[in-house]
């Protein structure tokens, strides 16, 4: 690995610009940069379909693991930025890696993060096409196959990747904008309902280690915050880089943490602190529905019920920016075909990256549809399976932060930000990610050889980038020396 890191000559790299590339452009914001960030962990399907689960384990402690989880990553993001400033590369975590631990390990740290957001987006397709599906039944119209609602949302979602970053940042700030009002809707009809003043009211509870489910929690806790770190991919696409992505990443990520709490606390004020674990075990899915008819009757939940399917379409078409965006990088640096490296010279867009994740997306629906899995199996194994390969990026990235600083100074940087709080976060990330490898099998919702075989190719990709650049550096000298989007 020593020859891998003194290969990576890391910032000073990644102001170099090679003659006549043309590069992505776009003009997004601050805001428009962290609603792009809020609407991968899609807020309303959170609040509606994931809550009522952590409720299920946690009870009046879910709050609490949230803002747990908040501050954990708040100390992610402490060197995560501070690394932003020194490595001023568009790739993201593969250029992060590269620039702290070597060639090597950075190509597995790509390969993980593609396969990682690809895989996390592929939850949309099948998740959509259910939710319509029985919106369209319960309005007297035909059950229409999942198949073609799914491949219609990833049609509609493919052509928005494959335009300008602009045209998706904007959908998705007023998706984003329409959803956050509902939330606010029903936490402040949840507290001034009243409702839960006789079983308990709204009582909090903090976590403690020894609770059986705490491990378990945060994991899946965790798992909400998953696209806030995506913020440095779009380095070519923000306005004014150096100040736009340091704060969109520190109020995307204190902002999640905030506004999820706050809406598992409005549950626990409903139903109240003695009934709610129970009311959440008694209907899962549409305790939020249940609630909400309750409180503002069933027209306003049926109108929702439109916005929880663009919920879902704004998180795909977030996931697939960022995944198509690693692609990009890597056909950009050559590792894989040149052509994903493409930008539309009109749009400015990797248009042949985000095509292929679509063409990748609409062959795997047709497989499962012709081997006739049910599209209620695939949503959960497709979110866990990518959320686990992202988590273990997190780990690697913490560490990769520390080692760099450690390697090349902290010139003006303090030692809180590029040692102590790296440091920090990589011990909690390891943690839970050894509490997901342990519960494994509840993360992907399935048990045996599936679980065995998902497990072992996630860690299989990674060895697999460390395996080919080690090649690359013999045989391609050229590729492995752009290996971490070090030559621009």
């Amino acid at each position: 690995m020593a020859a891998d890191i003194t290969g990576s000559p890391g910032a000073g790299a990644s102001t170099e610009r090679s003659e006549g590339r043309q590069t992505l452009k776009g003009n997004m914001g601050v805001g428009e940069l962290v609603m792009s960030v809020l609407a991968f962990s899609a807020p309303l399907t959170t609040v509606a379909g994931f809550i009522p689960v952590l409720l299920l384990f946690s009870s009046t402690t879910g709050p609490a693991i949230y803002l747990l989880a908040t501050v954990l990553l708040v100390l992610f993001s402490i060197g995560f930025i501070q690394m932003g400033r020194r490595v001023e590369n568009p790739g993201g975590f593969y250029s992060f890696v590269t620039a702290g631990l070597g060639k090597s390990a950075g190509l597995g740290g790509a390969f993980l993060a593609t396969f990682g957001y690809a895989a996390t987006g592929f939850f949309a397709p099948a998740l959509f096409a259910v939710t319509l599906q029985s919106y369209i039944v319960d309005l007297g119209g035909p059950t229409i196959p999942w198949y073609w609602l799914a491949l219609a949302i990833v049609a509609l979602v493919t052509a928005l990747a494959y335009r300008r970053i602009d045209l998706s940042a904007r959908v998705l700030t007023v998706v984003m904008l329409l959803e956050v009002i509902v939330v606010i809707i029903f936490n402040v009809a949840s507290f001034a309902s009243g409702n839960g003043a006789d079983s308990g009211g709204a009582v909090l509870s903090l976590p403690w280690v020894t609770d059986p489910n705490i491990g378990l929690a945060l994991l899946f806790v965790l798992s909400n915050f998953f696209g806030f770190e995506a913020t440095v991919i779009y380095r070519e696409e923000v306005k004014d880089p150096r100040r736009t992505i340091p704060r969109a990443t520190m109020i995307a990520v204190s902002s999640i943490g905030v506004f999820y709490a706050v809406a598992a606390w409005a549950y626990i004020a409903f139903f109240g602190a003695n009934d709610v674990q129970g009311a959440a075990e008694a209907d899962t899915a549409g305790i939020f529905n249940s609630a909400l008819t309750t409180m503002i009757g069933k027209t306003a939940v049926d109108i929702i019920t439109v916005l929880f399917l663009t919920s879902i379409m704004a998180s795909m078409l977030s996931i697939q920016n960022v995944a198509s965006r690693y692609l990009y990088s890597l056909g950009t640096d050559g590792v894989l075909p040149a052509k994903l490296g493409r930008v539309h010279p009109r749009h400015g867009s990797p248009f042949v990256s985000a095509s292929v994740i679509g063409i990748l997306y609409a062959v795997l629906i047709a497989i499962f549809a012709l081997a006739g899995t049910s599209p209620d199996l695939l949503y959960a194994k497709a979110s866990g399976v990518g959320t686990f390969a992202v988590l273990l990026l997190l780990v690697a990235t913490s560490i990769a932060v520390f080692v760099y600083f450690r390697r090349n100074g902290r010139e003006d940087a303090s030692v809180w930000s590029t040692v102590i709080a790296p440091l920090l976060a990589a011990v909690g990330l390891a943690v839970i990610a050894y509490l997901a490898i342990v519960n494994y099998s509840d993360l992907i919702g399935d048990t045996g050889a599936l679980t065995t075989t998902f497990l072992v190719f996630t860690f299989a990709l990674f060895i697999g980038g460390v395996v080919l650049a080690r090649v690359l550096r013999t045989r391609r000298p050229d590729v492995y020396q752009r290996i971490g989007r070090e030559s621009l």
